[in-house]
């Protein structure tokens, strides 16, 4: 999978996040680098295709666009974001402020779903727990440091999560195809 990288469209997803983590406390650099990331794979795995195409590598606290840092630096010195720093749980984090909205017609009704999909399965984590459930994704494990990760591991099966959701349904499943013993 060799994806088309559009600038706009990267830019318009880390305006839109974010604003979207601006009441988060922990909604530093850390979090909007790997809200970025899971927005984008997550939609390799609904669609076979990324958001924006960005280029992703392998950085020790998890994975990060290579354009993340100059596309940021772009919009602030344009004035449509700002960079605050601020302390947090006794951590120095950098805050990206939009200044302006995001434009969301880039966007398909399906990523802007997706988007708001990982917003929420990562919301109250903060950037320490965000940063390890990256650990956890194939392609930050199959990479060196610095390397890109390639969209195709996203492809690659995750660790099955078992919750009392999932028990139950499994035990359900396992019942209706005759597989428990009475």
């Amino acid at each position: 999978m060799k994806p088309t990288y559009d600038e706009r469209k990267f830019t318009e997803l880390l305006l839109h996040v974010a604003s979207r983590l601006q009441s988060d406390r922990s909604g530093g650099a850390t979090k909007l680098n790997k809200v970025m990331f899971f927005a984008e794979f997550a939609h390799v795995r609904r669609t076979g295709r990324p958001i924006s195409g960005a280029v992703y590598q392998k950085l020790e606290h998890g994975p990060a666009a290579r354009r993340q840092r100059p596309v940021r630096d772009n919009l602030v010195a344009a004035g449509e974001a700002s960079l605050e720093a601020e302390e947090f749980l006794g951590y120095q984090q950098h805050r990206l402020v939009p200044l302006r909205n995001a434009d969301l017609s880039v966007f398909t009704t399906e990523e802007l779903a997706t988007i708001d999909k990982v917003l929420a399965d990562l919301d109250g984590l903060n950037a320490r727990q965000v940063s390890d459930l990256s650990h956890d994704e194939a392609g930050w494990q199959l990479v060196d440091f610095g390397d890109d990760i390639p969209y195709e591991a996203a492809l690659v099966g995750a660790r099955q999560v078992s919750t009392p959701t999932s028990r139950r349904l499994q035990h359900e499943a396992a019942a209706q195809a005759g597989l428990l013993s009475a």
